[in-house]
């Protein structure tokens, strides 16, 4: 049960929201679940933006940044985006030093990362 990462994808405003229930996300089978359950809600809802919710996860695995591209890498064709929300300041110091924090847009929570992505 300790590899088990609970995501809850929800979709807002035409905005899917995958909120990581989970403080620790470090097993590479969890990972690739989650990837799977993202990529099946894509196949069936075809957002264009999503926005992860990491407010309750305090570490992860540098696999996550993976699957983070890669669903980026989908969303491309369709002109869509990932952002990033209520991540803490450590894990958000791990996409600078991977120049990710240019790649994905970031906010403090999900209903801001939303209100502004819905208004544009």
């Amino acid at each position: 049960m300790d590899d088990e990462v609970l995501v809850e994808i929800t979709s807002e405003e035409g905005i899917a929201v995958v909120a990581f229930k989970s403080a620790s996300i470090i097993s590479p089978q969890a990972i690739a679940n989650v990837s799977k359950q993202v990529k099946a809600f894509i196949d069936e809802n075809h957002p264009n933006t999503i926005v992860f919710d990491f407010e309750q996860v305090k570490f992860f695995s540098s696999q996550v940044l993976g699957v983070l591209l890669d669903i980026r890498a989908g969303l491309e064709n369709r002109n869509g985006e990932i952002a990033i929300s209520g991540i803490n300041p450590q894990l958000h110091r791990v996409f600078k030093i991977t120049n990710l924090d240019t790649v994905f847009r970031f906010f403090p929570d999900a209903k801001s990362a939303i209100r502004e992505i819905a208004n544009r």
